[in-house]
């Protein structure tokens, strides 16, 4: 399965995705000139070769109006009706003084939307592009306490964040990984200035998008991770973790502008994962005295919050009272709702938790056309198995429509 790996353990910044992804590619410049070609209103990227503690990698200067943001920033929005004194900083540490004559342009998410859908890429770009931009959006909005329609983005920094956001999910889409592992993210610690005031790190709209989200500080006292940077990783990640067992076929260095003793760069590995597997938590608990109904509405509660899978066992109970024993397997991330879940809904006093290797087959779903019509088959492969299988609910909407039977609707696709 083709498999991309990020490691963040120096954070994660827009341009240094975009550098460390546009490395993958064997046609790197040509995707450069793609990006200029977009004609993002003001904006130009620049491809700089950049060394980092004797590594070697790419460095991408997203210029506005020719000017380079010397910081990747989170603070370059503000609520709407925010008053501005002469002297305003876009983003952490990068100073930008006005005198009084000087207008100053923001633009909302309305604007913004009008900028991305009027863009010459795919509407499936224009989808992520979107999405990603909608969670810095909505963290805005929460540190600001004002609707998302309200916040009002910095002009420099609005078309900076456009910039990588779109050369991000564009480069995603060139390369289709069919799983993106992301490794836990280094957000720096201490204190970063901003336009508001001194604020600690991760900045408040970082540490919100990065919600159920493994993080962690560190003696680096920096802001490492920008709300940009953790938006896509958000939004692109399948999961987040250790770098799985891969074939590498292709390495990226992106770089960050600073310097530190580790070096300051997002690293991309493209490759095969031939086996998967993961870890997986499985919630226990015995039930004795619940009706088959109740018991039913806790199992649809379950699946409904994330449940990977809900199932029951018969079980002999103390004084040979009969019961069931309830078992829930889920992602670590899901484990505290669930364990919520399950004491809101059943009997139970108490929940035993065992941490599980699960190893599986990779999976993917195609679509057939077929003269009964189009029907949806499920594929599966690893471990030297290769299985497929029709999707139930289209070979039994087909039975219903020609009133034959499953086993007859399966004869009669394989026959095709």
């Amino acid at each position: 399965m083709k498999t991309l790996y990020l490691d963040c353990g120096m954070g994660a910044a827009g341009d240094m995705l975009t550098a460390a992804l546009l490395e993958l590619l064997p046609n790197g410049d040509e995707f450069l000139s793609e990006l200029n070609g977009l004609n993002i209103p003001g904006v130009a990227f620049l491809r700089e070769p950049s060394v980092k503690c004797g590594i070697h990698g790419t460095h991408i200067a997203v210029k506005v109006n020719g000017e380079e943001e010397t910081e990747r920033a989170h603070d370059h929005s503000h609520e709407h009706g925010h008053e501005h004194s002469n002297s305003h900083e876009h983003e952490c540490k990068h100073e930008h003084s006005h005198d009084s004559a000087h207008t100053h342009h923001h633009n909302g998410m309305h604007e913004i939307e009008h900028i991305i859908e009027n863009l010459p890429i795919s509407a499936k770009v224009k989808c992520h592009v979107l999405a990603v931009y909608s969670l810095i959006a909505e963290a805005e909005s929460y540190v600001h306490g004002v609707p998302v329609t309200d916040v009002h983005f910095h002009e420099v920094g609005t078309m900076d964040a456009i910039a990588d956001i779109t050369a991000v999910c564009m480069l995603m889409d060139r390369l289709s990984p069919k799983e993106v592992i992301v490794s836990p993210v280094h957000v720096g610690s201490g204190y970063v200035q901003c336009a508001h005031g001194i604020l600690p790190v991760p900045a408040p709209a970082t540490a919100y998008i990065l919600r159920d989200v493994p993080i962690y500080g560190g003696r680096i006292k920096s802001e490492l991770c920008t709300p940009t940077g953790a938006a896509l990783l958000k939004h692109f990640a399948t999961k987040f973790g250790d770098m799985p067992v891969m074939k590498t076929e292709a390495i990226g260095y992106g770089m960050g502008k600073k310097d530190f003793p580790i070096a300051n760069c997002i690293r991309a590995l493209l490759g095969e994962t031939e086996e998967c597997s993961d870890t997986i938590v499985q919630l226990c608990c015995n039930l004795d005295d619940m009706t088959a109904e109740a018991i039913g509405f806790a199992e649809e509660q379950l699946f409904a919050a994330g449940a990977l899978e809900v199932y029951t066992i018969p079980a002999q109970m103390k004084k040979s009272r009969p019961g069931i024993l309830l078992s829930v397997l889920c992602q670590e991330k899901e484990k505290a709702k669930i364990i919520r879940l399950i004491f809101q809904h059943t009997t139970t006093l108490g929940i035993r938790e065992n941490m599980s290797r699960r190893y599986i087959l990779s999976r993917d779903v195609k679509n057939i056309k077929t003269e009964l019509g189009e029907v949806r088959v499920k594929m599966s492969s690893g471990y030297g198995v290769v299985r497929e299988k029709f999707e139930y609910e289209d070979i039994a909407r087909i039975a219903r429509e020609q009133g034959i039977s499953l086993a007859d609707v399966t004869k009669l696709i394989r026959k095709e």
